[in-house]
């Protein structure tokens, strides 16, 4: 079921943890952050609208890190219900898909709850104060990936983020697979 977080709240600060990477070490989130900023990406290794950027994530990762910008991702779905989403897999996603930032287990859902986290993928592009700046979409790809060319909407807005300290004032919200979250007695 497709989901769509909500609008940008501007300045909202970021919230720590600590989470096991698919390297087997853990990782504060606030350790990933660049001098100019941090995306936080919520994403898991099913859903077909991560599948059809996945490539294009890796991209823009390696691309913001030029610009300063620090990128981590994380899964917080719940993989006993969706097993395709276990931290085996994880491990196995990443390494597919080269990853070059590290991909983070949020096993007891605790930062995508802190976070807000509403679907995957879903983007946190926060500035070097780590205030939030940027609550959008990748580009305009849905289940399938968009054609070559498309504005690159992440990668833009936290180039503006590296230069200013501040998003654009318009976004265009992201859109995915809802967090698959754990039933609670």
């Amino acid at each position: 079921m497709a989901s769509t977080p909500p609008v940008c709240d501007f300045g909202w600060p970021a919230v720590d943890a600590p989470l096991r990477g698919t390297d087997g070490k853990s990782h504060s989130l606030f350790d990933q952050a660049g001098p100019n900023g941090l995306v936080i990406a919520f994403i898991c290794n099913h859903c077909p609208y991560v599948k059809a950027v996945i490539q294009r994530i890796v991209r823009d990762a390696a691309d913001l890190k030029k610009e300063g910008i620090g990128f981590v991702a994380v899964n917080s779905n719940d993989a006993d219900a969706y097993p395709d989403d276990s931290f085996d897999k994880m491990k196995l996603f990443a390494a597919e898909h080269r990853f070059t930032f590290p991909y983070l287990h949020d096993e007891d859902q605790s930062v995508a709850r802190a976070y807000g986290a509403a679907c995957t993928p879903d983007f946190f592009g926060f500035n070097n104060d780590l205030t939030l700046q940027y609550r959008g979409r990748l580009d305009a790809s849905r289940k399938e990936a968009g054609p070559p060319g498309l504005r690159r909407d992440l990668y833009e807005a936290m180039k503006q983020v590296a230069r200013t300290g501040d998003g654009p004032v318009e976004q265009i919200t992201s859109i995915g697979c809802s967090i698959k979250w754990k039933e609670t007695a």
